[in-house]
């Protein structure tokens, strides 16, 4: 497979990901999106109503959708880091091998 095709399809698979990532947001539009912090914080305060939290969140997303967004982004940047590394250290075992 030549250099311009392998480019093409990393920028469609890129692509294709953000579309899956922003189509739910934009199709689901009272749905509820919620998470185990928000579950936590049911059960505690249904076992404990008089419970405070001793610390604030330092950032407030506008809607549970963008805080969704916002973890979603952040677990496939870390994917795409981890995989990188691997990757970079797999190349360079391998070129290590044919030097040898």
């Amino acid at each position: 497979m030549n250099q311009s095709k392998t480019g093409l399809n990393n920028w469609l698979l890129v692509l294709a990901v953000l579309a899956l990532a922003v189509t739910p947001i934009i199709l689901v539009r009272d749905g509820e999106f919620g998470g185990a912090d928000d579950q936590a914080k049911a059960v505690i305060t249904e076992i404990q109503p008089e419970y405070q939290p001793w610390v604030k969140s330092i950032f407030e997303p506008p809607s549970g959708e963008v805080a969704s967004l916002l973890f979603a982004s952040q677990a496939a940047l870390g994917a795409g880091v981890v995989g990188y590394v691997i990757g970079l250290y797999k190349g360079r075992s391998q070129q290590a091998r044919r030097e040898e």
